[in-house]
């Protein structure tokens, strides 16, 4: 039986198309597994030129996997052919940190690259373009791009820290000796980074059936208040010391969650964790930063979960958090406005 297509293919670009994340993402988003299994997707990728020859090996795959919804396929080194009339654009290529770097160098090369991402976001991409920064420091890389997109609503640009999501639930649900399926409601505060706040006050485990606070369903206070924060926290630099390489099959996965929850929405009763604008939140954390939140979306819009009790555990934490990405967000701009 052939499926009926929704006639108008969608624009997605990836970056550092050639890159080891985007060869563990490309096929689910080309088979249907994030914007819908009836959505014909233009795939856009870009790269620096050095990398064009390797991502021609990644054009001929994803045309030997002979995919029905993946319409056309553009390698390209140009911004003006990457970000024209995009529906959706996943940055995953930045500047990695070398060894010996100071973060401030880090940081200097990483503003060229998304203000230049940014400014051709405002000047090619459709108004309504959801934009996912994925590339290190990605909070701060976000806050860059949409700075250099004043026409793009701030409310389109979000940063992935579904990946620390995925890792406190996975850690939780190891813990419980339940599917991760069965824990919902974790939260990630703040940076992508090691001063990351994951917080299981509100999350909720679900064990023989029912739903129970994730203290009581753990029963070790030290545990959750210890060991599993810096577990999650540190939890890139354990695969990289472990694989030689930074996570790509678990980064590829999460961008496919955050995806997928903005196009189709979170489930009722259910939170996430992904870094939004903070002007006008309720919970403390200052103005004009991207921070991850607790959100809920519908109709491809998101909202910060409101009225969640916060003790002094947690207040400090996400002040420290937000101190970190303070101090970045004020050097970067400097950086800008140079």
């Amino acid at each position: 039986m052939l499926t009926v297509l929704n006639s108008e293919p969608i624009r997605v670009l990836v970056t550092g198309a050639a890159g080891q994340i985007a060869y563990s993402l490309l096929f689910s988003i080309a088979k249907g597994d994030v914007f819908g299994k009836d959505q014909p997707i233009i795939l856009l990728l870009l790269d620096i030129t050095p990398m064009l020859p390797v991502l021609e090996g990644v054009v001929m795959e994803l045309q030997d996997c002979a995919l029905p919804l993946l319409r056309e396929i553009v390698p390209t080194d140009k911004e003006e052919v990457a970000f024209k009339d995009l529906d959706a654009a996943i940055l995953v290529g930045s500047m990695p940190r070398k060894e010996g770097m100071e973060r401030k160098d880090l940081l200097k090369a990483n503003v060229a690259i998304f203000k230049s991402q940014g400014a051709a976001l405002e000047k090619y991409a459709k108004k309504t373009v959801k934009v996912l920064v994925v590339g290190n420091p990605a909070n701060t890389n976000c806050l860059i791009a949409a700075k250099s997109a004043p026409s793009i609503p701030k409310e389109n640009f979000s940063c992935l820290t579904r990946l620390d999501h995925n890792r406190a639930r996975s850690q939780v649900a190891m813990r419980c000796g339940v599917p991760a399926t069965h824990v919902k409601n974790v939260i990630i505060w703040g940076n992508h980074s090691s001063t990351q706040y994951p917080d299981v006050h509100h999350c909720l485990v679900n064990m023989s059936g029912s739903d129970l606070p994730c203290f009581d369903a753990v029963k070790d206070d030290t545990w959750l208040k210890g060991d599993f924060i810096s577990t999650v926290q540190q939890r890139g630099a354990a695969v990289i010391k472990a694989r030689k390489l930074s996570s790509a099959m678990s980064a590829a996965k999460a961008i496919c969650d955050h995806m997928r929850d903005i196009w189709s929405g979170t489930p009722v009763g259910e939170y996430t964790s992904m870094g939004v604008y903070s002007s006008g939140n309720s919970y403390g954390v200052p103005d004009n930063l991207i921070y991850s939140f607790p959100v809920q979306i519908k109709d491809k819009t998101w909202k910060i979960v409101e009225g969640l009790a916060i003790n002094d555990f947690s207040r400090s934490k996400m002040d420290a958090t937000a101190a970190e990405l303070i101090e970045e967000r004020d050097t970067a701009v400097a950086f800008l406005e140079v």
